[in-house]
């Protein structure tokens, strides 16, 4: 998992990753959320994830599985790629 997604923590439990991701001002953060998003719902997989003005703390876990799943190493990589579209435009 950490060479897929090395930038993830694994939490305590071994049940969810999680990573902060930080923008230049809320509009990027906004926009990284919007993506996130509609991917989540393309893949019908959902973060948990707060925002504040330019942060935004995501926790992934699959609650059916009470584990990790595919779909959540899925749902890191695309948030990674997102995070670097944003912060690139």
């Amino acid at each position: 998992m950490k060479k897929e997604i090395p930038l993830w923590i694994l939490d305590a439990d071994g049940k969810a990753i999680g990573q902060d991701f930080a923008f230049t001002n809320f509009k990027q953060a906004f926009e990284f959320m919007t993506l996130c998003a509609e991917y989540s719902e393309k893949i019908d997989h959902h973060p948990d994830w707060s925002n504040s003005w330019n942060k935004v703390s995501v926790s992934l876990t699959t609650h059916s599985a009470g584990a990790l799943t595919k779909l959540d190493i899925e749902l890191a990589k695309a948030m990674d790629a997102f995070a670097s579209q944003v912060k690139s435009s």
